[in-house]
């Protein structure tokens, strides 16, 4: 039992002391779906924030600040209560409430004036729906599966990091030397292809 959330049968207690107060905390609490929902929606985009943070946090470590990669960026969005983006390289991931009961996680790149365009392959706009359960309850799908905050974090950020990966240059030092390894694997009759 250790671990699990017991903080119902303090209240339970509670109100078999006080029966009257328990009828006016009745009346204040609410049981709407509408209501479970807004409040789910808040603490599932508190929690992937939290492991997000957590991510970027130990992530960003390993690159010594930024000498061996850029390093991402977590930024707080006006438009919700607890929206936010990712940014690194130009992409940015953003995880935002966009209607009641549906968190969107989508990609935009950011056009860097003078800068040589790529051709990066952005994922399209994923979505995370509520579904008022049994109980009250309040539960996560995705792609018809039920997810918990951690694994949308992991997920995401994994798939985030290989996106925004800086792509390596090679250098035109090292593009005459693969010609002329492929000019010689060409006349033995195999290719690097």
């Amino acid at each position: 039992m250790n671990g699990l959330e017991q903080g119902w049968i303090y209240e339970l207690a509670r109100a078999e002391a006080s029966p009257e107060a328990d009828a006016l905390y009745r009346l204040n609490q609410t049981t709407a779906p509408q209501q479970a929902i807004e409040e789910s929606t808040v603490e599932f985009l508190t929690d992937l924030r939290a492991y997000f943070q957590e991510y970027v946090r130990v992530f960003n470590a390993q690159s010594d600040a930024g000498k061996k990669y850029p390093e991402i960026k977590i930024f707080n969005l006006t438009q919700g209560a607890a929206d936010f983006m990712l940014y690194r390289n130009g992409i940015k991931l953003i995880i935002a409430n966009t209607t009641h009961g549906v968190i969107q996680i989508s990609y935009d790149k950011h056009i860097i004036a003078g800068a040589v365009p790529t051709e990066l392959s952005i994922p399209q706009a994923e979505e995370i729906l509520a579904q008022f359960g049994a109980f009250s309850t309040v539960n996560w799908i995705y792609r018809s599966e039920k997810v918990f905050s951690e694994q949308v974090a992991k997920h995401f950020f994994a798939e985030f990091a290989r996106v925004s990966r800086e792509p390596k240059k090679t250098k035109p030092n090292q593009k005459v030397l693969l010609e002329q390894i492929k000019a010689l694997l060409q006349e033995q009759g195999m290719s690097l292809d």
